[in-house]
């Protein structure tokens, strides 16, 4: 379908259905929290995407992926449910599943292990209640990483609501939510239990969750914050498809070949049992002078039923994030300083073991390995006459690994990765009220995490190396009157030693760097406010729209006699476009209506199969209905209202061209929020 055919049915189609609470604000009146460093949206240095009560509603009970493919420059794929890639900007080069070379914070907490590996799936939606996305490098506030960080907010008001829906293939979401201001205290209580036969053969997904915090105001000058997340996840992987078995039967799970078994005789999948634990404290020593210290620890037991093998992980790992922070205002200026150190460690014991048919056979191999990252940084900004703001920061990152083969035979090894000293450089100006311009530049560096050390082939790869780039950038804000918000933003990424996955005849995953990639892009957002249209029938309307244009190459990239220089990314569509429309009806009525397009992709290096273009919208309707001091929300979703055949996550670089994990087609979901 033609770009521009697209662009004018999104703009049209984005004059939008809906009734939220938070949807009278416009993005350029927030403010961002940057990780205790507030500024405005308007006025801020940084490539961030902010994502609303608004947006987080649009989600289905088991994934975050509506609301933050609505963001320019970040894409969730699903593989299967239960299984995600987050893309920041097309960093998912290098997942063959789970979040990897993109960051990611629990309020205060870190999400992501030493290694830079993210257990995003472990999470409810309905556990997070606003959204930060971070794009490109920012290392200067959360270290070595080169796609993109994500901060996670949890409720900060008091509630008190419960949640049960019903939808197709069996699928079942039960949540409570309970959060109160109790003197000094501020506590939260969420329970999640979510269940889904799914669409393919061999791709059920189960969920318990339990959240706990308590924020302790124990002095006008000093409050400590606890919290304990504790998660059960278990989901069946289906594997990738050939385009003829997948034409055949949608489906189907994976076929076993002549040497292979099936991934249903298997019974492959993943269990994961997490707990995460922590503690942080906030003092202010002195007028402008504040130190902020966090400790934490988590244990996860991952079991990976695969093809090939039955892996079971035990992971303990610990981090540590302390700062001081002192702030100075003057007449017409306002500075800030802060010097500060994140680290943590990992110890995983990996166990390999025959599958025979989902159970633990004969012993392949059992492993130990360690690593260690962190990270110290030092940030100034400053705020002339509320008109300039610049945010310069840099980083000296550490990582190193240890690792230990304990059977069948004693072998050990270490590498210690070379210390990256990274800057950053951001600089924004007002030229008028809510219209602003940015430009930054900063280098970015990402280790091989723990799963490319050590990959699915059970082989310790001392060879890798972290890749490294430079990202420069700028960017227009625009706010028309308290009417539109638009926003524009170039950028120009060169990654040097990009790492880059391989999969081997058994489906096995290896990593290797290959080349350099020359990465460019146009990221653009046009959002409205909440009309009052003054009129009973179609009383409000809300629309938002944005897009992304990618150029991603391949630089200097050359396999055995193949030269795939100047190639397309792999797995990076050249354009991707999504919209929202919020109408409210009768007062009370609302339709939420969506619609993401994705264009082409590549599904290998060499560029010689590439996916269809695809075209999904989704329909929510939600009626309130008001009893006493309770409010009751009827829900209902329609997911992929066109009936659309595509692939949510592809597997790229597929050994036997099994590239495609098939989408569900048209679902729906029932539910009854309830507000006390």
């Amino acid at each position: 379908m033609n770009q521009f055919l697209l662009l004018f049915f999104f703009g049209i189609s984005s004059l939008s259905f809906g009734q939220i609470s938070d949807s009278a604000t416009l993005i350029s009146e927030v403010q961002i929290d940057a990780y205790k460093k507030p500024t405005s949206f308007i006025g801020s240095t940084k490539s961030v995407g902010v994502i609303s009560q608004n947006l987080l509603n649009t989600n289905t009970a088991e994934r975050l992926l509506e609301s933050i493919n609505q963001n320019p420059g970040s894409r969730v794929e699903e593989r299967s449910p239960g299984s995600y890639r987050i893309a920041v900007r097309g960093s998912s080069l290098r997942s063959p599943f789970g979040v990897r070379n993109v960051k990611v914070y629990l309020d205060e907490f870190i999400l992501s292990d030493a290694s830079g590996n993210t257990y995003f799936n472990v999470l409810s939606p309905g556990l997070i209640n606003r959204m930060e996305i971070f794009k490109g490098p920012e290392s200067g506030d959360f270290g070595a990483v080169t796609g993109g960080t994500l901060l996670l907010k949890t409720r900060a008001t008091e509630n008190l609501s419960s949640n049960i829906s019903l939808g197709s293939y069996g699928t079942f979401n039960q949540s409570f939510d309970f959060s109160k201001n109790s003197g000094k205290h501020f506590f939260q209580i969420f329970q999640n239990y979510y269940q889904s036969d799914s669409y393919r053969e061999q791709s059920a997904v189960q969920r318990k969750q339990l959240f706990l915090k308590d924020h302790f105001q124990y002095a006008e000058n000093a409050n400590l914050k606890a919290m304990v997340l504790v998660s059960d996840l278990s989901y069946e992987t289906p594997g990738g498809l050939t385009l003829e078995q997948m034409e055949s039967d949608r489906k189907q799970a994976r076929l076993a070949t002549r040497t292979l078994p099936g991934a249903l005789e298997q019974d492959a999948g993943i269990r994961n049992k997490m707990i995460l634990g922590g503690l942080s404290h906030e003092f202010k020593i002195a007028s402008g002078l504040t130190h902020f210290i966090l400790i934490q620890g988590s244990y996860v037991d991952f079991e990976n039923p695969f093809i090939t093998n039955f892996e079971n992980r035990f992971e303990t790992n610990y981090a540590l994030r302390t700062h001081l922070n002192y702030e100075k205002n003057w007449a017409t200026t306002a500075a800030e300083w802060r010097f500060g150190y994140e680290g943590g460690k990992s110890n995983i014991l990996l166990k390999n073991y025959d599958n025979n048919k989902g159970f633990k056979d004969e012993p392949q191999n059992f492993d130990e390995l360690k690593n260690t990252s962190g990270f110290f940084f030092l940030s100034q900004k400053l705020n002339l006459d509320k008109r300039l703001f610049t945010d310069i920061s840099v980083s000296l990152n550490s990582n190193s690994y240890d690792w230990k083969r304990i059977s069948p035979a004693g072998e050990t090894g270490n590498v210690q990765f070379k210390d990256q000293i990274l800057p950053n450089f951001g600089v924004t100006y007002l030229l008028g009220r809510g219209f602003s311009l940015r430009a930054k530049v900063g280098k970015g560096n990402s280790a091989p995490n723990n799963e490319e050390i050590r990959s699915s082939t059970q082989e310790f790869n001392m060879t890798l190396i972290p890749e490294y780039g430079w990202n420069k950038e700028v960017g227009l804000r625009k706010q028309f009157g308290k009417v539109f918000f638009a926003e524009a933003s170039y950028f120009d990424f060169r990654l040097k030693d990009a790492i880059v996955r391989r999969q081997n005849e058994g489906g096995q995953e290896f990593f290797i760097n290959q080349g350099n990639t020359v990465q460019k892009g146009l990221e653009i957002l046009l959002e409205s406010k909440n009309f009052d249209l003054q009129n009973h029938f179609f009383s409000r309307l809300k629309f938002r729209f944005s897009g992304n244009f990618y150029q991603f190459k391949f630089g200097n990239y050359t396999k055995g006699d193949s030269d795939f220089s100047g190639n397309d990314l792999t797995g990076v569509p050249a354009t991707s476009l999504s919209s929202l429309i919020n109408f409210t009806f009768f007062k009370n009525f609302g339709v939420d209506y969506s619609h993401f397009y994705t264009s082409k992709l590549p599904l290998n290096d060499g560029n010689t199969v590439f996916s269809e273009a695809s075209f999904i919208g989704n329909l929510q309707f939600r009626y309130p209905v008001q009893i006493e001091k309770s409010t009751i929300d009827f829900v209902l979703q329609i997911q992929n209202v066109y009936n659309s055949e595509y692939v949510l996550g592809f597997d790229i670089n597929a050994f036997g061209n099994r590239f495609y994990n098939p989408a569900a087609k048209r679902t729906f979901n029932f539910g009854v929020n309830v507000k006390f």
